[in-house]
């Protein structure tokens, strides 16, 4: 087998010097190096940003989706959409393991895996897309796919059905890193609160927050703000349009008495909502933008623009023990797992 790098640099083909995510064209030849992964592949879980933006681009046509999927993907050697930058994650079937890894992972040819690096940097090859649920923002396909040395995984766990799985995983590093930022007595807004990752980061920020917290939902409209006061998950939900900062603000200042809150989690999928998760926290208080779908620049400025003195934390997917975090999520509440159960299995 040829010798590859940790990183997986050699196989970026444009420019030479990139790293497989920022790289415009990766190689996606399914002849593995000795420190790489092969995998069978089942599923694509399209990130949120990425999916919203294709199915606008196409008119909702799902037929047009599928076009766009592969031709980003036989361009670019991997799935990484050209407008967002973003991709999204996979399950598939270990197929055959590199000579220089075989003793020192915890994998077998035939375990069933979910990578947890994202598409964008993941060399893909995609033979025939099966279906598409644009639902729960899944590609049914055939094909395979690399993981480099470097790349974590986890294996699907045998309590919890292999499409719920993935639906948590996907978005395992929101509620990881919520786990890290609230504490004890904590206000907190959560901005797409009723999306896959907003219910599991208002799980996580109640639990932290304690009795002496406040958690803060927003819902896009009635029918999504019943939802989510249904679920128990909120102390307060307030419907807003989050395009508009000072609405969310003054509705969030009712909400929590008059007060700014402490945090600001960010979990939409849509552009252009940088300041309405900006101007409701106090000064000292931290934004966390999760989505994909956030601008630095507008964050940046933004934020000096309206004097704010905050954190601004960008959402990596990756934290230590993410993947048990959010599997675990589902194990300990009933009410989310019946949520997800019937939207994802």
């Amino acid at each position: 087998m040829k010798k590859g790098n940790k990183y997986g640099v050699h196989r970026v083909i444009e420019p030479e010097v990139a790293l497989p995510q920022p790289a415009k064209k990766i190689s996606n030849d399914m002849e593995i190096y000795d420190n790489e992964i092969l995998i069978d592949v089942k599923a694509l879980n399209i990130d949120s940003a990425s999916f919203t933006q294709l199915m606008d681009e196409a008119g909702g046509n799902l037929e047009k989706v599928k076009t766009k999927i592969l031709a980003i993907v036989e361009e670019k050697g991997k799935m990484q959409n050209p407008i967002t930058g973003s991709g999204g994650m996979l399950i598939g079937e270990v197929e055959k393991i590199g000579v220089l890894l075989k003793d020192k992972i915890d994998l077998e040819e035939g375990d069933k895996i979910a990578t947890l690096v994202s598409l964008s940097l993941t060399p893909l090859k995609i033979d025939k897309i099966l279906d598409i649920k644009p639902e729960i923002e899944r590609v049914e396909i055939n094909g395979k796919a690399i993981l480099f040395e470097s790349g974590i995984y986890a294996k699907l766990p045998d309590d919890i059905p292999n499409n719920l799985a993935l639906a948590v995983l996907d978005v395992a590093g929101a509620p990881a890193q919520t786990a890290k930022l609230v504490k004890e007595g904590n206000s907190v807004l959560v901005l797409g609160a009723t999306g896959k990752s907003g219910l599991l980061c208002c799980y996580e920020a109640k639990k932290r927050a304690g009795s002496g917290g406040r958690i803060i939902g927003i819902g896009r409209n009635e029918a999504r703000a019943e939802f989510l006061n249904n679920t128990g998950l909120c102390d307060e939900v307030i419907i807003a349009p989050v395009s508009n900062p000072l609405d969310v603000l003054n509705k969030t200042l009712v909400a929590n008495s008059g007060a700014e809150v402490d945090i600001s989690i960010n979990c939409l999928s849509i552009p252009n909502t940088e300041m309405s998760s900006i101007l409701p926290v106090k000064d000292g208080g931290i934004v966390y933008f999760f989505s994909m779908a956030t601008s630095f620049t507008k964050a940046a400025l933004g934020a000096e623009g309206v004097g704010k003195d905050v954190t601004m934390i960008i959402g990596n997917g990756y934290s230590k023990g993410h993947a048990e975090l959010a599997l675990n999520i589902l194990r300990e509440s009933k009410m989310l797992r019946r949520i997800f159960e019937k939207k994802y299995v």
